[in-house]
């Protein structure tokens, strides 16, 4: 990943799923796509990471479901678009079990997905259009292209870091607080 053309001033913490305290410390800002393996890899390796700083009341995770173009993740696209803001706790829980799942409905049809979504998961669909549409004009002028793309202040990165990568920066811009 390129990070050097990304303007991280440009990504705010408005738009988003909010998991864990507004006033926590350290925000992990996290742009995804659910049909994106790469996002799946980056979910599954910082889950515990990222779980126990929020149980702690350090970070607060800010989940930005990236609508993408690309026809690969469009069925990402729809499973966004049941995703309640509104409960961000469980909604974590269901990123978990999207992500589980994902080579179950990875090659389904955009309709079939949003089928399996309401009788497999469980879920409704949500009125999340201008959420969507915040995060993809944030996304833009950031110039933010490839997911997953995660930021905690000043570092950029994607799914090639380690856990104990992960809580070494967030350790570090928690001690900047």
């Amino acid at each position: 990943m390129d990070i050097s053309e990304i303007i991280a001033g440009n990504v705010g913490t408005e738009a988003g799923i909010h998991i864990g305290k507004s006033d926590a410390p350290v925000k992990v800002i996290s742009f995804v796509n659910v049909r994106c393996p790469f996002c799946r890899e980056w979910h599954e390796k910082s889950r515990d990471v990222i779980g126990r700083y929020i149980d702690a009341g350090r970070i607060e995770l800010i989940v930005k479901p990236f609508d993408k173009e690309k026809e690969s993740l469009q069925r990402g696209n729809v499973f966004h678009h049941y995703l309640d803001y509104a409960a961000p706790e469980q909604t974590l829980e269901i990123l978990d079990e999207i992500y589980a799942r994902q080579d179950l409905w990875g090659s389904l049809t955009l309709e079939e997905v949003g089928n399996f979504a309401q009788d497999e998961i469980g879920l409704s669909e949500q009125d999340n259009k201008e959420q969507a549409q915040k995060i993809i004009a944030e996304a833009n002028a950031a110039n933010i292209r490839l997911v997953p793309t995660v930021i905690i202040g000043e570092h950029i990165f994607d799914e090639h870091i380690s856990p104990e990568e992960l809580e070494k920066l967030i350790l570090e811009e928690a001690g900047k607080e």
